[in-house]
C-alpha cells in the first residue's frame, strides 16, 4: 500500500462542471497529476476526506463524462 499524498498545502480547483449553486461540486488538485495521482474532494467539506485516483483512471473517467458515456442520475 502506498503513502497518501500530503494535501495540506495543495491548491484545489473547482470542477468546471459545478453548477455554481452551492451543491454538487467537486474540487481536484491538478498539481499532483505529474506524480500520477489526482486528489478529489467535496467542495462543501474542504476539511473532510479526499479520494486519490490514479491519473490514468481519472483521465478515463473525465473522458467518459465529457463523451456522455456514463448514465445521468437525476
Amino acid at each position: 500500500m502506498s503513502t497518501p499524498p500530503n494535501l495540506s498545502a495543495v491548491e484545489w480547483v473547482k470542477s468546471s462542471y459545478s453548477q455554481g449553486n452551492g451543491g454538487d461540486c467537486i474540487e481536484w488538485a491538478p498539481a499532483f497529476v505529474a506524480s500520477g495521482v489526482v486528489p478529489v474532494r467535496d467542495s462543501k467539506d474542504p476539511h473532510g476526506p479526499a479520494l486519490a485516483f490514479p491519473a490514468s483512471s481519472w483521465s478515463s473517467f473525465v473522458t467518459s463524462v465529457k463523451g456522455g458515456v456514463l448514465p445521468t442520475i437525476v
